[in-house]
């Protein structure tokens, strides 16, 4: 038996503990049920469930969910469109997110696997500063992907 305080009671019937929690204002609760003879102590139980509750929330406002942006392109994306995307890039880099360069190929576009590699390692040195290559260029059937990840 544990008092409210932290202070050790010793062993008592059941009977004893109720009366002396009832005494207190506070509820007996079992810490260890398992050991000979259990545990219990005297606390006041929804105050200790408030605390505990808190402290998730706590917890959990200090944890980001990390989200993975996925950027699309073809092996032969105009110059103008693909600095639009890099810029995107960029700017999902700088929030902390991951992100996921794919190059789309159809058809007789399977020959230019080279060139999307190529596209691929340009956007690796253009988004340098911001992050860094996770997975290289991997083949997935007919695209071309590779992840990003911020510095």
């Amino acid at each position: 038996m544990i008092s409210g305080e932290g202070q050790q009671l010793g062993i008592m019937s059941i009977h004893d503990a109720l009366n002396a929690a009832r005494q207190g204002g506070m509820d007996l609760v079992e810490v260890s049920p398992n050991s000979d003879p259990p545990v219990c102590r005297i606390m006041d139980y929804g105050k200790y469930k408030y605390q505990a509750s808190k402290k998730m929330q706590e917890g959990k406002k200090k944890t980001r969910t990390l989200q993975v942006k996925e950027v699309r392109l073809r092996p032969h994306t105009d110059e103008h469109d693909l600095g639009f995307k890099i810029r995107n890039m960029k700017k999902f880099l700088e929030k902390k997110d991951k992100v996921k360069v794919s190059v789309l190929f159809k058809g007789r576009e399977m020959a230019y696997m080279d060139a999307g590699k190529a596209l691929l390692e340009r956007i690796a040195q253009e988004v340098d500063e911001q992050g860094t290559v996770e997975q290289p260029p991997t083949r997935e059937g007919w695209r071309l992907t590779m992840v990003l990840v911020p510095k």
